[in-house]
């Protein structure tokens, strides 16, 4: 696994109110988010970090199911008007508690201290593991009023338990926060994920919650025209409402663009590349989002739809079924789940399973569209024609996009492909936008030998690798010469001044005593002397360490004590970096000649 990795684990909630809860979630929430801002460090989003919460496992076990390096647990106690936090970091591969820290502070300035907080363990990641560039701040002060964040952290909560009532707790909640600070943005990207919720589950009448979620994305857009979950909100309102594949692309790159750790942006990318075909970047954004969410149910189900649109069924089939071992209610699991019995030729399996899903995980025109399928497919014509009069009426509905698409499939795996592309120009017309999704599907493979199917691939999916921003490779913070300088500068202040004697000095001080920004210090380490600040300064305390340990003056001082002595502070601290450094332990050093 790589260094530059890792999971920041729910702080617990230390409070003597368990209803603090939900500020304990949030501000692990918020650190997270911080982290993420910085572009080389590759943070764990909330899903999977949260999936350990209340589970008592080895932090090892979770490193490894995360695949972190690192990993920071903590701690809140909010008690009248103050906030305690604790937090530590654990290099996980050395079993190493290698920092830790609490701080006290009054509850007003929690975005003050949020921002202290992520600073300083960035700080402590990059001294330990690694060169990356950290701004002067990782976290903005949202909003001025305290009960407008607490609402807000409340709401986040809830929605986060994704459930139809929670999520419409999380919008009386949200929109409490909103009355308290109309010029809140947070608030209304939460109120528009929640109706985008209700809206593509049917919870809530389809044009009403769309309709709701785009005035509440719009509004936040004028608070907050840089916010990556505003245009994240507005890829999904592209797609599902404008039918605009082309912009539901470039909302989707400009939320990456503006957090590429934004791992429900990462998803939605992979998602439009599989409609196009474009299966080779599908799968860098499927990685890329799997990397940063790897136990995240919905990252997961974009797996299994990766794997039914190249064909593996079989595959996707088990991806599926594990999604519904974890929640029997996972709606689009279920539903491509029965894709992929239909194109195995498990016709009534299918059938059985319409007869038997929940009316909360399958809507009526859904299951009217699948047993279409089924009876066509298996060739009951007399049942297929009982059932395609029933979809052609409900596809009538200019809102009834569900039944739009699954006439045209219907269509189409009955070789009526006239009839097919006719109905397809009809809805597009509509922005019936499921057709989106279903045009490129595999269960119109049929139909993609037909002349006209590549004509209306190329005006649905616009070519979006051209529009994917271009990461270019960052220049050098330092050219040649001033490198070389400050290395010299460095290397002398080392052999002259010592500091590496003092436990506490750290890669921010360093640079203040060469003065040197401390972006430039850590970069000229890692790039140009081949070592991060740890071992960097380490080394130095191990060879100081070798010079005064052999000193027959010092043999009264234990080996700890030497160490002390050298500018370690802790047992563990020099024990691991003496080994590694010199590749055996102490004692067995002092046992040589």
């Amino acid at each position: 696994m790589k260094n530059n990795t890792i999971a920041v684990l729910p702080f617990i909630n230390m409070s003597a109110d368990a209803e603090n809860e939900y500020f304990s979630d949030g501000i692990t929430e918020e650190i997270i988010n911080a982290l993420a801002r910085i572009e080389s460090l590759k943070v764990i989003s909330r899903t999977s970090s949260f999936y350990f919460k209340n589970k008592n496992m080895p932090l090892k076990e979770i490193a490894g199911q995360l695949g972190v390096a690192v990993i920071l647990e903590g701690s809140i106690r909010v008690a009248n008007g103050m906030v305690r936090i604790t937090a530590q970091l654990i290099d996980t591969k050395e079993d190493l508690h290698f920092w830790s820290d609490s701080w006290d502070r009054k509850l007003d300035n929690i975005f003050e201290i949020q921002d202290e907080i992520s600073l300083l363990i960035a700080e402590k990641l990059r001294e330990q593991f690694g060169h990356f560039e950290i701004g002067e701040h990782l976290v903005n002060q949202q909003t001025d009023n305290l009960d407008a964040y607490q609402y807000s952290l409340k709401a986040k909560y809830h929605f986060n338990k994704w459930n139809p009532e929670d999520v419409k707790k999380s919008i009386l909640l949200y929109e409490k926060a909103a009355a308290l600070d109309p010029k809140y943005a947070e608030s209304y990207v939460g109120l528009a994920d929640a109706y985008g919720f209700l809206a593509t589950t049917e919870f809530l009448p389809r044009e009403e919650a769309w309709q709701k979620a785009a005035d509440l994305t719009h509004k936040a857009f004028e608070l907050d025209p840089q916010n990556p979950g505003v245009h994240y909100q507005l890829a999904n309102l592209s797609f599902f409402t404008d039918c605009s594949f082309e912009d539901a692309s470039l909302h989707t790159f400009k939320s990456i663009e503006l957090k590429s750790s934004y791992p429900e942006a990462q998803q939605f990318m992979a998602f439009l590349y599989i409609l196009s075909g474009n299966m080779k970047m599908a799968n860098k954004h499927l990685q890329n989002a799997l990397e940063i969410d790897p136990l995240n149910q919905e990252t997961l189900f974009y797996k299994g739809y990766y794997l039914y649109r190249l064909g593996e069924f079989k595959n996707a089939l088990d991806q599926f079924d594990d999604c519904i071992k974890v929640n029997p209610k996972n709606i689009p699991a279920n539903i491509v789940r029965s894709y992929c019995l239909l194109k195995l030729g498990e016709y009534d399996d299918v059938l059985r399973l319409m007869d038997t899903l929940p009316d909360d995980v399958v809507i009526p025109d859904e299951q009217l569209g699948i047993r279409t399928l089924a009876y066509i497919l298996k060739g009951e014509d007399d049942r297929a024609k009982l059932f395609l009069d029933q979809l052609k009426i409900k596809a009538q509905n200019h809102a009834a996009f569900q039944a739009h698409s699954y006439l045209f499939l219907a269509y189409a795996n009955l070789g009526m492909n006239d009839k097919a592309f006719a109905w397809l120009e009809e809805s597009l017309e509509k922005k019936s936008s499921i057709l989106l999704l279903s045009f490129s599907d595999p269960l119109v493979n049929g139909l993609k030998k037909d002349p006209r199917y590549s004509a209306y691939h190329k005006k649905i999916y616009i070519d979006i690798e051209q529009l994917e921003p271009v990461s270019g490779r960052k220049s050098d913070l330092l050219d040649q010469s001033t490198a070389e300088s400050y290395v010299k500068k460095i290397i002398d202040f080392m052999k002259s001044e010592s500091p590496y004697l003092n436990p506490g000095l750290t890669l921010r001080s360093l640079a203040q005593s060469v003065e040197i920004h401390p972006n430039q210090l850590s970069w000229l380490l890692n790039e140009k002397i081949g070592k991060n600040f740890s071992e960097f300064i380490n080394n130095y305390r191990v060879e100081h360490f070798k010079k005064i340990a052999k000193d027959p003056s010092n043999s009264h001082i234990s080996l700890i004590g030497l160490a002390f002595e050298s500018g370690f502070n802790s047992k563990t601290a020099f024990n691991t970096y003496f080994k590694k450094a010199a590749g055996i332990t102490p004692s067995e050093f002092l046992k040589m000649d």
